[in-house]
């Protein structure tokens, strides 16, 4: 039995400021990675978006196996009909824009391979029970 290959594919995703959302700047091809935690979006388009790092010289562990130091914010995305809040790193001249699997998740999407694009992960799990403080 011959195996397909699935490869990669890319999203289009509109980047904003949580403040300021109806100034956004859409981020073209942004390669889906579910092996990366966080969404990567070039630094200059974070700042020029009044997006400012949060959490500075956090260490990534690359593809290669090298380790890089990078600073997270926090942006409002959107890829097709989804969209969510999330940590995106402050890319740096020389690394992928990537979509991650946190923005994935926030999104409440799962990646469809054999169709190359996001698709509804579902209903969202939710626990159910007493609520704290009320006894019985």
């Amino acid at each position: 039995m011959k195996r397909r290959k699935m490869g990669s594919f890319t999203v289009d995703c509109a980047v904003a400021n949580l403040r300021h959302r109806k100034r956004s700047f859409t981020v073209p091809k942004l390669l889906l990675d579910t092996g990366s935690e966080f969404t990567w979006v070039p630094e200059s388009v974070l700042r020029e978006l009044g997006i400012a790092p949060e959490k500075k010289d956090l260490v990534f562990q690359i593809a290669d196996g090298r380790t890089i130091t990078r600073s997270l914010g926090h942006a409002w995305l959107r890829a097709g009909d989804f969209e969510t809040v999330a940590e995106v790193v402050f890319a740096q001249p020389g690394d992928l824009a990537l979509l991650g699997a946190r923005t994935l998740e926030g999104f409440g999407a799962r990646v469809d391979p054999r169709a190359k694009r996001l698709a509804a992960s579902g209903p969202h799990l939710a626990a159910v029970g007493q609520a704290v403080g009320q006894g019985g």
